[in-house]
């Protein structure tokens, strides 16, 4: 009986951590569709929307992973691609592309997510040994 809710609790924090990850690509697109319409822009648009996107569905496939190497894996991918958008949040934010108080919520929100993928990718190490 404890063992079954102890498995519902971590099931409610992976589902609660993908939302969080599904929240924070939503506003990559919505923070993308605002830079400005010149070459930078859609430049940094296009790179911040690949990395940005991309760790709410690997954190998917990580949930879905064949073996503790390949979720391992996939968790390394996710964070991979957030330390990505940290860059380019980054460069936005020195470039003055958009104003500073546009950007402080979802750097703090990418900060934090890496902080929480760093600990667990290497929870994940590990116990795999």
């Amino acid at each position: 009986m404890e063992n079954e809710s102890v498995a519902k609790s971590a099931q409610a924090r992976a589902d609660e951590l993908e939302e969080r990850l599904i929240d924070f690509a939503v506003r990559i697109l919505k923070l993308s569709a605002s830079l400005p319409k010149t070459p930078a822009g859609k430049h940094i648009g296009g790179q911040i929307l690949r990395s940005g996107t991309s760790p709410a569905p690997n954190y998917g496939e990580a949930r879905g992973a064949e073996s503790h190497a390949d979720f391992t894996h996939k968790l390394g991918i996710v964070l991979k691609e957030l330390n990505e958008t940290s860059i380019w949040l980054r460069v936005i934010e020195r470039s003055e592309l958009l104003k500073r108080e546009l950007l402080a919520g979802i750097i703090a929100e990418n900060k934090d997510l890496c902080r929480l993928f760093t600990s667990s990718l290497k929870t994940a190490r590990i116990n795999k040994r």
